[in-house]
Protein backbone atom coordinates (compact mmCIF):
# COMPACT_ATOMS: atom_id res chain seq x y z
CA UNK A 1 0.00 0.00 0.00
CA UNK A 2 1.45 3.20 -1.23
CA UNK A 3 0.63 6.17 1.41
CA UNK A 4 1.58 9.70 1.60
CA UNK A 5 1.29 11.55 4.95
CA UNK A 6 0.35 15.17 4.91
CA UNK A 7 1.52 17.38 7.86
CA UNK A 8 3.12 21.03 8.06
CA UNK A 9 5.45 19.55 11.12
CA UNK A 10 8.29 18.01 9.27
CA UNK A 11 9.76 15.86 12.56
CA UNK A 12 6.17 14.22 13.49
CA UNK A 13 6.17 13.35 9.13
CA UNK A 14 9.62 12.23 8.89
CA UNK A 15 9.12 10.20 12.30
CA UNK A 16 5.83 8.41 10.88
CA UNK A 17 7.50 7.39 7.57
CA UNK A 18 10.31 5.95 9.58
CA UNK A 19 7.82 4.10 11.83
CA UNK A 20 6.56 2.32 8.80
CA UNK A 21 10.00 1.84 7.34
CA UNK A 22 9.97 -2.09 8.74
CA UNK A 23 6.36 -3.04 7.63
CA UNK A 24 6.28 -4.80 4.23
CA UNK A 25 2.79 -4.05 3.43
CA UNK A 26 3.29 0.21 3.69
CA UNK A 27 5.21 2.55 2.07
CA UNK A 28 5.30 5.95 2.52
CA UNK A 29 6.16 7.65 -0.93
CA UNK A 30 6.20 10.98 0.28
CA UNK A 31 6.19 13.69 3.35
CA UNK A 32 4.21 16.64 2.37
CA UNK A 33 3.61 19.74 4.12
CA UNK A 34 0.62 21.70 2.20
CA UNK A 35 -2.38 20.59 -0.20
CA UNK A 36 -0.61 22.36 -2.98
CA UNK A 37 2.16 19.61 -3.08
CA UNK A 38 -0.36 17.25 -2.03
CA UNK A 39 -2.27 17.79 -5.25
CA UNK A 40 0.96 17.61 -7.86
CA UNK A 41 1.99 14.35 -5.88
CA UNK A 42 -1.36 12.66 -6.90
CA UNK A 43 -1.27 13.24 -9.80
CA UNK A 44 2.01 11.97 -10.60
CA UNK A 45 2.05 9.21 -8.12
CA UNK A 46 0.21 5.75 -7.49
CA UNK A 47 -1.45 5.96 -4.42
CA UNK A 48 -4.10 4.25 -2.11
CA UNK A 49 -4.44 6.36 0.81
CA UNK A 50 -3.70 10.07 2.12
CA UNK A 51 -2.39 10.24 5.99
CA UNK A 52 -3.65 13.81 6.98
CA UNK A 53 -2.81 15.24 10.05
CA UNK A 54 -5.81 17.02 10.96
CA UNK A 55 -4.17 18.32 14.74
CA UNK A 56 -2.49 21.37 12.84
CA UNK A 57 -5.65 23.59 11.39
CA UNK A 58 -6.27 21.80 7.98
CA UNK A 59 -8.79 23.62 5.46
CA UNK A 60 -11.78 20.60 5.23
CA UNK A 61 -13.12 22.63 1.90
CA UNK A 62 -9.80 21.79 0.28
CA UNK A 63 -9.51 18.47 1.68
CA UNK A 64 -13.17 18.06 0.49
CA UNK A 65 -11.98 19.33 -3.11
CA UNK A 66 -9.16 16.54 -3.34
CA UNK A 67 -11.68 14.07 -2.15
CA UNK A 68 -13.83 14.97 -5.13
CA UNK A 69 -11.10 14.86 -7.45
CA UNK A 70 -9.53 11.88 -6.63
CA UNK A 71 -12.25 9.28 -5.49
CA UNK A 72 -10.48 5.99 -5.63
CA UNK A 73 -7.83 7.29 -2.93
CA UNK A 74 -8.63 6.89 0.94
CA UNK A 75 -8.33 10.35 3.34
CA UNK A 76 -7.54 8.99 6.60
CA UNK A 77 -7.70 11.71 9.39
CA UNK A 78 -5.05 11.35 11.58
CA UNK A 79 -5.10 12.92 15.09
CA UNK A 80 -8.72 12.95 15.39
CA UNK A 81 -10.48 14.34 19.01
CA UNK A 82 -12.91 10.81 18.99
CA UNK A 83 -15.88 12.37 19.79
CA UNK A 84 -18.52 12.66 17.47
CA UNK A 85 -19.10 16.17 16.08
CA UNK A 86 -15.76 15.79 15.05
CA UNK A 87 -16.09 12.46 13.13
CA UNK A 88 -19.38 13.77 11.46
CA UNK A 89 -17.16 16.26 10.29
CA UNK A 90 -14.45 14.92 8.63
CA UNK A 91 -16.58 12.63 7.18
CA UNK A 92 -18.74 15.25 5.38
CA UNK A 93 -15.36 16.45 4.16
CA UNK A 94 -14.08 13.72 2.24
CA UNK A 95 -12.10 11.37 4.81
CA UNK A 96 -13.13 7.45 4.50
CA UNK A 97 -11.65 7.22 8.17
CA UNK A 98 -9.71 8.34 11.04
CA UNK A 99 -6.55 7.32 13.76
CA UNK A 100 -7.56 9.17 17.08
CA UNK A 101 -4.68 10.41 19.02
CA UNK A 102 -4.17 7.62 21.43
CA UNK A 103 -3.45 5.21 18.67
CA UNK A 104 -0.44 3.43 18.62
CA UNK A 105 1.53 2.62 15.32
CA UNK A 106 0.31 -1.37 15.66
CA UNK A 107 -3.33 0.18 16.01
CA UNK A 108 -3.01 2.77 12.94
CA UNK A 109 -1.40 -0.24 10.47
CA UNK A 110 -4.70 -2.04 11.66
CA UNK A 111 -6.90 0.86 10.55
CA UNK A 112 -4.89 1.72 7.46
CA UNK A 113 -5.74 -2.21 6.06
CA UNK A 114 -9.07 -2.05 7.36
CA UNK A 115 -10.06 1.08 5.78
CA UNK A 116 -8.26 0.45 2.69
CA UNK A 117 -10.34 -2.90 2.72
CA UNK A 118 -13.65 -0.74 2.96
CA UNK A 119 -14.29 -1.71 6.81
CA UNK A 120 -14.21 1.38 9.64
CA UNK A 121 -13.72 0.42 13.62
CA UNK A 122 -14.87 3.14 16.00
CA UNK A 123 -17.14 3.28 19.39
CA UNK A 124 -20.85 1.98 19.36
CA UNK A 125 -21.06 5.20 20.22
CA UNK A 126 -19.71 7.19 17.52
CA UNK A 127 -21.40 4.82 15.07
CA UNK A 128 -25.03 5.66 16.75
CA UNK A 129 -23.98 8.93 15.77
CA UNK A 130 -22.92 8.18 12.40
CA UNK A 131 -26.08 6.70 12.20
CA UNK A 132 -27.86 8.86 13.55
CA UNK A 133 -26.71 12.07 11.39
CA UNK A 134 -27.17 10.30 8.56
CA UNK A 135 -30.88 10.77 9.87
CA UNK A 136 -31.05 13.56 10.89
CA UNK A 137 -29.83 15.08 7.48
CA UNK A 138 -32.37 13.23 5.61
CA UNK A 139 -34.89 14.93 7.87
CA UNK A 140 -33.31 18.81 6.43
CA UNK A 141 -34.26 18.01 3.04
CA UNK A 142 -34.89 21.80 2.34
CA UNK A 143 -31.63 23.44 3.29
CA UNK A 144 -30.05 20.58 1.21
CA UNK A 145 -32.15 21.26 -1.72
CA UNK A 146 -30.90 24.89 -1.35
CA UNK A 147 -27.15 24.27 -1.42
CA UNK A 148 -27.47 22.00 -4.21
CA UNK A 149 -29.29 24.84 -6.00
CA UNK A 150 -26.16 26.32 -6.21
CA UNK A 151 -24.71 27.25 -9.46
CA UNK A 152 -20.97 26.23 -9.88
CA UNK A 153 -19.79 30.08 -9.95
CA UNK A 154 -22.07 30.61 -6.94
CA UNK A 155 -20.37 27.65 -5.24
CA UNK A 156 -16.62 29.16 -6.26
CA UNK A 157 -17.89 32.49 -4.64
CA UNK A 158 -19.17 30.87 -1.59
CA UNK A 159 -16.04 29.07 -1.28
CA UNK A 160 -13.52 32.22 -1.52
CA UNK A 161 -16.46 33.92 0.92
CA UNK A 162 -15.29 31.18 3.04
CA UNK A 163 -12.29 32.26 2.88
CA UNK A 164 -13.06 35.96 3.75
CA UNK A 165 -11.99 37.01 0.51
CA UNK A 166 -13.60 40.89 -0.52
CA UNK A 167 -15.49 41.05 -3.55
CA UNK A 168 -12.52 42.45 -5.23
CA UNK A 169 -10.11 39.68 -4.12
CA UNK A 170 -13.24 37.12 -5.40
CA UNK A 171 -13.30 38.70 -8.82
CA UNK A 172 -9.33 38.50 -9.75
CA UNK A 173 -9.81 35.04 -8.42
CA UNK A 174 -12.03 34.17 -10.72
CA UNK A 175 -11.35 36.77 -13.13
CA UNK A 176 -14.92 38.50 -12.91
CA UNK A 177 -15.60 41.94 -12.52
CA UNK A 178 -16.68 43.18 -9.00
CA UNK A 179 -20.37 44.34 -10.32
CA UNK A 180 -20.58 40.37 -11.10
CA UNK A 181 -19.08 39.14 -7.96
CA UNK A 182 -21.25 41.48 -6.01
CA UNK A 183 -24.80 39.62 -8.42
CA UNK A 184 -22.95 35.91 -7.41
CA UNK A 185 -22.90 37.10 -3.87
CA UNK A 186 -26.42 38.58 -3.28
CA UNK A 187 -27.80 35.04 -4.47
CA UNK A 188 -25.62 33.10 -2.92
CA UNK A 189 -27.11 34.98 0.21
CA UNK A 190 -30.26 34.70 -0.91
CA UNK A 191 -30.23 31.22 -1.42
CA UNK A 192 -28.84 30.34 1.91
CA UNK A 193 -31.00 32.61 3.38
CA UNK A 194 -28.45 34.82 4.91
CA UNK A 195 -28.04 38.22 5.39
CA UNK A 196 -24.10 39.16 5.74
CA UNK A 197 -21.52 37.87 4.10
CA UNK A 198 -19.58 37.29 7.40
CA UNK A 199 -22.49 34.66 7.75
CA UNK A 200 -21.50 32.91 5.00
CA UNK A 201 -18.32 32.80 5.84
CA UNK A 202 -18.98 31.12 9.21
CA UNK A 203 -21.35 28.99 7.39
CA UNK A 204 -18.24 27.40 4.69
CA UNK A 205 -15.73 27.17 8.06
CA UNK A 206 -18.35 24.86 9.78
CA UNK A 207 -19.53 22.98 7.34
CA UNK A 208 -17.53 23.23 3.92
CA UNK A 209 -19.38 20.61 2.37
CA UNK A 210 -22.02 23.03 1.07
CA UNK A 211 -19.42 25.36 -1.35
CA UNK A 212 -19.18 21.95 -3.15
CA UNK A 213 -22.28 21.60 -4.28
CA UNK A 214 -22.87 23.45 -7.25
CA UNK A 215 -23.97 21.93 -10.13
CA UNK A 216 -20.93 21.28 -12.63
CA UNK A 217 -23.22 22.37 -16.00
CA UNK A 218 -24.95 25.92 -14.72
CA UNK A 219 -22.67 29.12 -14.42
Amino acid sequence: MNIIVLTPVRLFGEGLAECFSNRHNIRVIAVLRDLASLRLTLAQKDVQAVLVDVTQGINLFDVRGIAVEHPQIALVALGLKEQRPEVILCGRSGFVGYVSRDATIDSLNDALSGIIAGRLTCPPEIAGGLLRALFRKDLQVGETLVETSLTRRESEVLRLLGRGLSNKEIGEELCLSVATVKHHVHHVLDKLKLQRRAQAMRRVQDAPWIAATGSLGRL
